[in-house]
């Protein structure tokens, strides 16, 4: 599955894990670091917005598994 296809699945709820470090991105928690408000989903992060621990693209996230 290509990246689109991939992001086209992905809920306003939907935590990503980043392929490279498995930082999890949550949208219930935002992103402190880049200040990113609780409740922003993945797919409204801004286009610079990378990986807080390895400065990953957002193209290097996946959906992660449920649980």
């Amino acid at each position: 599955m290509n990246p689109e296809q991939t992001m086209a699945r992905v809920q306003d709820d939907t935590r990503l894990e980043c392929r490279i470090c498995w930082y999890l991105y949550d949208p219930a928690a935002g992103d402190e670091v880049e200040q990113i408000p609780p409740g922003t989903p993945f797919t409204a992060l801004p286009e610079h917005w990378r990986c807080p621990q390895c400065d990953a693209a957002k193209d290097k996230f996946l959906p992660a598994a449920a649980g």
